[in-house]
């Protein structure tokens, strides 16, 4: 488990992946599948976990890698999706503009990369596997 200070993550850094999280609750509107796409159980997990993960990002608190990946996704896919996510209405929602949310964004995926891309295909990205029912 690393922290956002191990990750060299800024408070500008770490306020973006807490805004991205916060936007679940409000106007990003996932799917179930979208949910486990991004490392989630489904949507009621979305809501709860992101409250958890930011709740830790706030107090500088280590995270696991996969909700750093969790984090990371769930912000790309806020600011950038307008199906799912809050797309047009990203900054008006947190207040960062399209400018600044892109320069914030890039510098974090930089930093969270190696963190976080050993997970894709294993948890992340993937349906969750399919156990035989036991008796």
């Amino acid at each position: 488990m690393q922290t956002a200070e191990q990750l060299t993550l800024t408070d500008e850094e770490s306020r973006l992946l807490q805004l991205g999280l916060i936007e679940w609750c409000g106007p990003a509107r996932s799917t179930e599948e979208f949910a486990v796409a991004m490392g989630f159980d489904g949507t009621e997990d979305l809501h709860y976990r992101s409250l958890r993960i930011r709740a830790s990002l706030i107090a500088r608190e280590a995270l696991e890698p996969m909700d750093w990946a969790r984090a990371l996704l769930a912000t790309e896919l806020a600011f950038a999706s307008d199906v799912v996510g809050s797309g047009y209405e990203w900054s008006t929602t947190t207040g960062w503009s399209d400018e600044t949310t892109v320069r914030v964004l890039r510098s974090t995926q930089l930093k969270l990369i190696r963190t976080v891309a050993p997970l894709v295909g294993h948890g992340l990205g993937t349906r969750p596997s399919l156990r035989p029912a036991i008796g």
